[in-house]
């Protein structure tokens, strides 16, 4: 059985909703970044050197890292799920592009937000990068459910878990109804619940 190693709403809720959308069994372990050990005591370092989470421990016991690898490892393991399309298919590199933008333009202009050593200077910057950002996220979104059509994948759980970083650095998502209103519809899908209240965020 896989285990997520994770912290609550960190970027590890992403692939844990998409464990449980994908219907598959699996182990949490709760992991201090601050203090780099699990709630069972193990040393995280040595679990993953990079010292950061997502990191799904796989039944061979290899220890899968990276946000977008793991959502389409789990993706892979059950392919009626639809979380991914088929490999070498169009529309899975669709899925990864989105999963490279998300990732590149989304999560690591957020992240230095949550560091006290960044400047005030280079918040604001990083703020109106991600304002232009959203605005294409939100055009994008127009007359769509979800990131790529009517069908819920693995990216619109990685962009529903950075975008609600916004609501802890002020960064307000009021210009983008479309945004808005995919947010609403992925907190309101069952296992998207189960996965925050897991995590005590809901």
């Amino acid at each position: 059985m896989p285990k997520l190693y994770y912290s609550p709403g960190a970027c590890s809720l992403s692939p844990h909703i998409a464990l449980r959308e994908a219907g598959l069994s699996f182990e949490l372990e709760q992991v201090n970044l601050k203090e780099k050990k699990t709630k069972s005591g193990e040393d995280f370092s040595k679990i993953n050197p990079k010292g950061y989470i997502p990191a799904l421990k796989l039944d061979d016991g290899y220890v899968l890292t990276e946000g977008p690898a793991i959502v389409q490892w789990i993706a892979d393991q059950k392919p009626g799920s639809h979380l991914a399309p088929a490999n070498g298919t169009t529309d899975r590199y669709k899925l990864q592009e989105w999963l490279g933008f998300i990732g590149t333009e989304l999560h690591k202009n957020f992240s230095p937000f949550f560091n006290p050593a960044t400047p005030d200077a280079t918040k604001a910057i990083l703020a109106q990068t991600l304002a232009k950002r959203y605005a294409w996220v939100d055009e994008k979104l127009e007359g769509k459910d979800y990131l790529t059509g009517s069908q819920f994948t693995v990216a619109d759980a990685y962009l529903f878990t950075i975008t609600n970083w916004g609501q802890f650095v002020k960064f307000d998502l009021k210009d983008y109804p479309n945004v808005r209103a995919f947010q609403a519809r992925v907190a309101a899908r069952p296992k998207v619940q189960e996965a925050l209240k897991a995590e005590g965020l809901a």
